[in-house]
């Protein structure tokens, strides 16, 4: 593994081909995140990346415990805390990650970590322990956590090191059924194979005695540590980490996040789930959790209750209104002639849909509405792409109103194609709406009593060749999939410069796993001139008490900054076990050309009424802004939702 997080700076190149409107002042928003100063939920910027993320644990710990983490233990339990609070057990709609469709036999979990926290907050136990196990990799080290296989259930655990837990000793860390066990003298976490020798006296006896420091067994139902009788498969590195969760924003473009299920009217349901339609909500919900209850989880003893709706989905809106009298509109598009426009769209949420009827799984049938809404004063064909431009579905003629939600739900980027020059749209006042699925948690939220409300924009954009095998396809250049080497190849869009590139496969690595296979994916700024590596001998390790049998795939993954590259970037995924490439992707992150000024709007209840107000945030030019601003919140504040705006200035 070693060079897996090595930064390696290119030298500059110029690029020989310049698309004809980057001339022009491209401008934009960037990556704009807000944290508030809400002890649980205070937004995505205190969550965005890993580093920020342990910080917020580690704060939180402190705050719950009193004690602030030291040791590998304090730290895998402060993550523990914090996904216990922040994300759900309920069953996720899946991506079309083969080309098959949403409903086929194949491997369709969402194992992608930041997807899974922004899009969903909510899976099912081995989907979220799958995406788990990159958290662990950035907080514990290669390979020291683990999805294991009991009753009906899929578990977790991590290896531990140090005091007594010595050369190292798996320990249970399950964030589903909201379980960790200490031993009689409270001193260090058990194993799953400890557990299963007296598995009633660990899970019914002792749930909340003294030793298990405030964390009571089976917080969310008393009768779920009944799984640990049974330790039978292990799956290593079941997940991935992909790129931070970038949100880009073009003049005329607006994101609002709704916190609850409903939008603007409250009877608007636009989800990626299961509907359970519970209360009349439609759409996932669960009833057994600490998600917006999570002052109650440290010292309880009656766990979570049965609340229904306590965790619903949330919503993101995009609204975008191209002004074609201007040049603003190119900066949405990716190309474009005197007959057509094509626009792109993507975002580290997942395009939602409201379904046909009520149905378990109606978000899969046709029917779908509200997912992707066209209007404008135009009759023009449009079509739409979910490869990135390697095919496209005819969407139809747009006359005043037309919804492609069936074409585009379930991803998180098309491109659009409208089938009328720039001066034809002047004056058609075209409207792009995209309604997507959030994970409420993550949406800042304002604290009682007056709140301060921290902004910042790294003015990064983001262009993805994947994750769905379709989209890595029209990228591919060399190799194959299911084989044991495949080239990709991806350019920032519009001539921008490329500053980092984030890379991942999915391997049918073999059961049981052999760690004396090395993994690698090099990166190339030269057109394959010269390889830098990206992750250098990437290895499935073994160590600990082992269960017999194993899941029969992995995940490679890494990333690297980059210094302005004009030219595309190559990614090649290789091994020397000859063990086959399932799937692989790779995203670039590039700069904003012009980064304009963030107006953040919020809108919220307190004791008084209800109020909304906006503050504007200008940009510095460089890599980012940061700024303050105080919100005059009352009592009992109740946030409703948030949006982001760019403002030209």
């Amino acid at each position: 593994m070693n060079g897996r997080k090595q930064f390696y700076r290119i030298a500059l190149i110029v690029c020989l081909l310049v698309m004809s409107f980057v001339s022009e002042s491209i401008a934009g928003v960037g990556d704009p995140q807000v944290a508030t100063d809400h002890v649980w939920y205070p937004g995505e910027l205190a969550y965005s990346t890993f580093e920020r993320l342990a910080e917020t644990q580690a704060a939180l710990y402190e705050h719950v415990t009193g004690d602030r983490p030291t040791t590998d233990e304090q730290r895998v339990l402060a993550a523990w805390l914090w996904r216990n609070t922040h994300f759900w057990h309920g069953e996720q709609g899946v991506e079309d990650l083969w080309g098959k469709g949403f409903q086929n036999d194949t491997d369709t979990a969402t194992r992608e970590y930041w997807t899974g926290l922004f899009a969903h907050g909510f899976g099912l136990c081995g989907t979220t322990h799958a995406q788990w196990t990159a958290e662990m990799e950035h907080l514990l080290g290669h390979n020291r956590a683990r999805v294991v296989g009991v009753t009906g259930h899929n578990s977790f655990e991590v290896f531990l090191t140090g005091g007594t837990y010595g050369t190292g000793r798996w320990a249970l860390l399950d964030h589903d059924v909201s379980t960790v066990i200490f031993d009689e003298q409270g001193q260090r976490l058990l194993s799953i194979a400890e557990i299963k020798e007296n598995v009633r006296h660990w899970t019914k006896e002792n749930v909340s005695a003294d030793k298990q420091h405030g964390w009571l067994v089976s917080g969310l139902h008393p009768d779920d540590g009944s799984a640990f009788d049974t330790y039978h498969s292990a799956e290593y590195l079941a997940g991935y980490a992909g790129p931070p969760p970038i949100v880009h924003l073009r003049r005329g473009e607006s994101l609002r996040r709704y916190i609850s299920p409903g939008l603007e009217d409250g009877r608007t349901f636009v989800f990626w789930g299961r509907n359970y339609n519970s209360e009349n909500i439609p759409g996932p919900e669960r009833s057994r959790t600490w998600v917006n209850q999570p002052a109650r989880m440290h010292g309880s003893k009656a766990g979570t209750g049965h609340h229904t709706g306590q965790a619903r989905y949330a919503n993101a809106v995009y609204t975008y209104l191209p002004d074609f009298t201007t040049k603003d509109y190119r900066e949405g598009i990716i190309d474009e002639s005197d007959r057509h426009v094509t626009f792109e769209f993507q975002s580290p949420y997942i395009i939602a849909a409201t379904p046909p009827n009520d149905e378990a799984w109606g978000i899969y049938q046709a029917g779908c509405r509200n997912g992707l809404v066209i209007t404008g004063k135009a009759s023009v064909p449009i079509s739409l792409s979910i490869d990135r431009g390697r095919t496209w579905q005819d969407g139809g003629v747009l006359d005043r109103r037309i919804d492609l939600t069936d074409l585009a739900k379930g991803h998180r980027q098309y491109w659009l194609r409208i089938e009328a020059g720039a001066s034809r749209l002047a004056e058609a006042q075209l409207r792009i709406t995209t309604i997507c699925q959030a994970n409420s948690s993550i949406i800042p939220r304002l604290a009682d009593n007056g709140s301060r409300v921290e902004f910042k924009a790294s003015g990064r954009a983001i262009a993805s060749a994947g994750p769905n095998i379709a989209q890595a396809e029209t990228h591919r250049i060399a190799g194959a999939f299911d084989s044991p080497r495949v080239t990709l190849e991806l350019a920032a869009p519009r001539n921008s410069a490329a500053v980092a590139v984030y890379a991942a496969a999915h391997v049918a690595s073999s059961n049981p796993p052999s760690p004396e296979i090395a993994y690698n994916v090099d990166c190339s700024a030269d057109k394959g001139k010269s390889w830098q590596p990206l992750v250098s001998d990437w290895r499935i390790t073994r160590q600990g008490q082992e269960p017999a049998d194993f899941w029969s795939q992995s995940f490679c993954w890494g990333s690297t900054e980059l210094s302005n590259i004009l030219q595309p970037i190559q990614v090649r995924f290789r091994n020397d076990g000859g063990k086959r490439y399932r799937r692989a992707e790779i995203h670039l992150l590039y700069r904003v050309i012009e980064q304009d000024a963030t107006r953040v709007t919020f809108h919220w209840q307190d004791d008084i009424g209800a109020h909304t107000a906006s503050h504007d945030f200008g940009p510095d030019g460089t890599d980012s802004t940061s700024a303050n601003w105080q919100l005059p919140t009352g009592k009992d504040v109740n946030t409703l939702w948030v949006e982001y705006q760019p403002i030209s200035e």
